[in-house]
């Protein structure tokens, strides 16, 4: 769970602007629009093979550019 602790002088603004950077950090908004709606195992799944073949080809794509110099 995501908390600033604040100083006396400190503008509540700058502390809610820190306390948003941790809480996107944290991928905490990510993961409750993810459980907001029922998602079947085989759905689950899917998406996670689709994300590990988008980071496998990302990985292959930057070290054929880096060999290309």
């Amino acid at each position: 769970m995501a908390y600033v602790r604040c100083d006396e002088n400190e503008p509540v603004e700058k502390a809610i602007k820190r306390f948003k950077r941790m809480v996107e950090k944290e991928g905490t908004i990510r993961e409750f629009k993810m459980r907001q709606y029922f998602e079947k195992p085989s759905a689950i799944e899917h998406r996670k093979k689709k994300a590990l073949a988008r980071k496998q080809m990302k990985k292959v794509h930057k070290m054929r550019s880096s060999k290309a110099y």
